[in-house]
């Protein structure tokens, strides 16, 4: 029987999390800080800041058993069938090693359809990872991306060496919920933790569900990280949210790229438009789901010719032109369509599974694309790469 010893789980351990917040039973961490998530009553950004995307805890360590105590919190949608658990992978030297999942928890029932929600509570439970190689390594656990996750404890049989120093760029990301992780598999699957690795970079996520939707609080967020390298994907959700009409876009992407720029003069910053999508290609949002089959479908319901409003073709055709308009006052401005990562083509070949997210194959795929068009020599990120 191992004789385990606790670590204080604090900042020093966590990575990619923008604050950690003290909970009755350990931290929590979040990727907007306090000031930021009390500017917006918002439910669905609450609960997708609160997912660690991209969190992972970093240290060195002999040991060959792991323990994590964690209380996660589960989504349930009503009518829809139970979304896989929550995944814990856990790299060893950069190696993915081992997965487990947390049984338990609380539970967070919506019902899309009618606009509720229940949350149910419950108690927290252990995570454990054993017969790891033997030797000093550095071990990295990354989150479950769409389970929000306290962290109660950490324990192991022989001690932990913190904290682990990183020499890598850091690069800070912003997008929906394709960039939170969507259908990936697990929390190093998604599209942004797998560039980041291609590219050598160390990811720090604002991926959020829902939420890409030029928030004034997430540009002051971004502008007051540490970032050596900034990307911004838009256009999805503020199509198929039907927040905004064109009048009002233009100036609010310039908002925010004035924004993260008071903070970041001179940072590369790549402004990413959305990846192929037919049904708001050229119809504009809201976009509704149903449930066919006891699977989920998105549809867009949105008139085409209703002036004014948004479709993905237009906010391409606007993006491309704004950032080659700034660039001209801004040569480390770049822009990069995102059907250059998934486009019709690989619709035809790998279809949005729901009408709206990649599968996990298509993560792979995206993240190799960008990869190279944003790590490369020629690309927005070539000098800061590690390919």
């Amino acid at each position: 029987m191992s004789t385990w010893i606790t670590t204080p789980i604090d900042s020093r351990l966590v990575r990619g999390a923008v604050e950690l917040e003290n909970t009755r039973y350990g931290v929590l961490p979040h990727r907007l800080p306090a000031w930021a998530r009390a500017q917006s009553t918002d439910g669905q950004l609450a609960m997708a800041e609160a997912q660690p995307s991209g969190v992972r805890l970093v240290f060195r360590t002999a040991a060959t058993e792991i323990e994590l105590d964690v209380l996660p919190t589960k989504v349930l949608y009503t009518g829809a069938p139970t979304a896989p658990a929550g995944v814990y992978d856990l790299l060893v030297d950069g190696r993915l090693t081992a997965q487990a999942h947390a049984t338990g928890g609380n539970v967070l029932t919506i019902d899309m359809a009618a606009g509720t929600t229940e949350f149910t509570p419950g108690s927290p439970t252990t995570v454990a990872f054993a017969t790891l190689p033997s030797g000093e390594k550095e071990v990295e656990i990354w989150l479950p991306h769409r389970e929000r996750t306290e962290l109660v404890a950490l324990r192991t049989d022989t001690p932990i060496e913190q904290p682990v120093g990183n020499d890598k760029p850091v690069w800070l990301h912003h997008g929906s919920s394709i960039s939170h992780g969507s259908n990936a598999d697990s929390p190093t699957q998604l599209w942004p933790a797998l560039a980041a690795r291609q590219g050598g970079v160390d990811l720090v996520n604002l991926g959020f569900g829902g939420s890409a939707l030029l928030d004034p609080f997430t540009a002051r967020t971004m502008r007051d990280l540490e970032a050596d390298l900034i990307s911004v994907k838009l256009g999805i959700n503020l199509v198929n949210a039907d927040l905004m009409r064109q009048r009002a876009f233009g100036p609010a992407v310039h908002g925010f790229l004035d924004t993260i720029r008071e903070g970041h003069p001179t940072t590369p910053l790549l402004v990413i438009s959305s990846i192929y999508c037919p049904i708001h290609e050229d119809t504009p949002g809201p976009c509704a789901p149903e449930f066919v089959d006891g699977k989920v479908q998105f549809k867009a319901t949105g008139d085409p010719t209703e002036p004014g409003k948004l479709t993905l073709n237009w906010i391409r055709n606007e993006l491309a032109d704004l950032t080659a308009s700034r660039a001209k006052d801004d040569p480390n401005l770049y822009y990069l369509d995102g059907r250059e990562l998934y486009g019709e083509a690989e619709f035809a070949l790998r279809p949005l599974p729901d009408q709206l997210h990649p599968n996990n194959a298509t993560h792979h795929e995206m993240a190799a694309r960008f990869a190279d068009l944003a790590f490369g020599a020629f690309g927005a990120f070539g000098a800061f790469g590690g390919r």
